[in-house]
């Protein structure tokens, strides 16, 4: 293989762009990196606005401080590499609550993703069936068996534990139904376990246990200042050339890497490269792997996505809960989903004027017909809906915005794990100078995004026939 290399990273946001970062760090010198944005932004779902006068974040809130294992997660990892860990905060208030018979009840502790270790601790809540747990002298769940979290949670809770807590957790992460999740895709630590214990109480202990939290310590952070600036330092740090406002319309193998036709199809500009990593959604990643690999792209392209709208407030001294937000199970019929109380979860971002900041999202999956309103009369909705909730009218907002995400959140269909490794073992096996990174593939959330953006670049580094640096 020639030098320098010249690797293409099409799709801007955070698996992206950790991608560029880790091939700059440890790819060779000289390395020519080309990040290709379609859009005219970098970041993806990182998107940091402004309301009001301040820094608001339009997409991604937060991330994980540490990963399953209990070491620091990518994200927090990448912020340090980029000099910004010092910038890293964390909410301070916690709790948060759920909607129940129209009123708000605090979210019990001691649950998995909603999925509770101890039935006494959520019965306020939910109701389990009674005696369902029971241990029938086998695992929960074979050892290369995949199910949806909600039949497994339904067959040894019943259906109020999934409606009332496992649906509104997993819709507040998906925008999806725990009848059509996977449970090795959204809960992994939960299906390794229910390999082995014989009940679920017994199956979410394990899991809790095996993943240990010091008393005290923060499950998220975020940046002062907002994660747009994790997206600006990524771009510098990997000196990548980065074109934005440039779909990437084909990928065509040729003797000795790949060439891109990138633009419009009247003004089309060919681009010559070693290796790609593919850092786009599933169906745009299928389009471009139709023509060199069309049973992978027939795979990956499967995958379906959730579209969302975030509705966000700049409210003058309302009065709010002393609480981080609220999630909504859809049996309570109402339009939103979620709700953030911004100011009162982040002390960072408190005014001494008393202005708070409450962003609502909006959508679940199979429900789309609700987001083509037009955004007044989302923003109309979601107002009334929440002083509903709270049981006092809110002020009229001062400022306001929605933000829509169209095709925006994977729905991980049981099997969709072992449908990915085998899509991504044959493109292996014929292109293995072309790699999938991002949600789509390994899972939501920015450690998860930047953890497979770094692993792509290793495979392109490996591929190539080098040397991690």
């Amino acid at each position: 293989m020639r030098q320098p290399w010249r690797v293409a990273v099409v799709g801007g946001g955070i698996a992206g762009l950790a991608a560029a970062v880790r091939l700059r760090d440890r790819a060779p010198a000289g390395t020519e990196i080309t990040v290709y944005e379609q859009s005219g932004v970098l970041g993806g779902k990182l998107r940091t606005g402004e309301l009001a006068g301040q820094p608001v974040e339009f997409g991604a809130e937060s991330f994980l401080m540490r990963d399953p294992t209990g070491a620091e997660s990518a994200a927090v990892a990448l912020a340090r590499r980029l000099g910004l860990a010092e910038k890293i905060v964390h909410p301070t208030v916690g709790q948060a609550a759920l909607v129940i018979d129209g009123g708000l009840r605090p979210i019990p502790g001691g649950t998995l993703v909603g999925v509770p270790g101890d039935l006494e601790r959520v019965a306020a809540v939910a109701r389990p069936a009674a005696d369902a747990d029971t241990d029938g002298g086998r695992p929960l769940v074979g050892p290369d068996a995949d199910v949806s979290v909600g039949a497994l949670v339904r067959s040894r809770f019943g259906n109020e534990v999934v409606e009332r807590l496992v649906d509104p957790m997993l819709g507040g992460v998906y925008a999806g139904r725990a009848d059509d999740l996977s449970l090795v895709t959204t809960m992994p630590a939960l299906a390794r376990t229910a390999r082995v214990e014989h009940t679920l109480v017994g199956a979410v202990r394990a899991a809790q246990a095996a993943a240990p939290r010091a008393p005290g310590a923060p499950v998220f952070g975020t940046l002062a200042g907002g994660l747009s600036t994790l997206v600006e330092a990524a771009v510098t740090a990997s000196g990548a050339t980065v074109r934005r406002d440039a779909a990437v319309r084909e990928l065509t193998a040729t003797g000795t890497g790949w060439r891109l036709t990138v633009g419009p199809t009247r003004d089309p500009k060919l681009v010559d490269v070693d290796a790609v990593v593919l850092a786009v959604p599933a169906r745009p990643a299928a389009r471009l792997l139709a023509g060199p690999a069309p049973a992978v792209a027939a795979g990956v392209g499967a995958l379906d996505y959730a579209s969302v709208a975030l509705v966000t407030m700049a409210l003058p001294q309302p009065r709010l809960p002393e609480l981080s937000g609220f999630l909504v199970p859809s049996t309570e019929g109402l339009l939103i989903k979620a709700a953030t109380f911004f100011t009162t979860k982040w002390g960072h971002l408190r005014r001494p004027d008393g202005l708070a900041v409450v962003r609502a999202s909006v959508g679940r999956y199979g429900e789309e017909a609700h987001l083509q309103r037009p955004d007044a009369d989302l923003a109309a909705t979601v107002h009334r809906e929440l002083s509903a909730v709270l049981g006092t009218p809110l002020p009229a907002p001062v400022d306001g915005h929605v933000q829509r995400w169209g095709g925006a959140l994977p729905q991980y269909a049981p099997g969709h794990a072992d449908r990915l490794g085998a899509a991504r073992t044959a493109l292996r096996a014929a292109h293995p100078t072309v790699v999938l990174a991002g949600a789509g593939y390994d899972g939501v959330g920015i450690p998860v995004c930047v953890r497979s953006g770094e692993t792509a670049a290793e495979e392109i580094i490996t591929a190539l026939g080098g040397s991690a640096r």
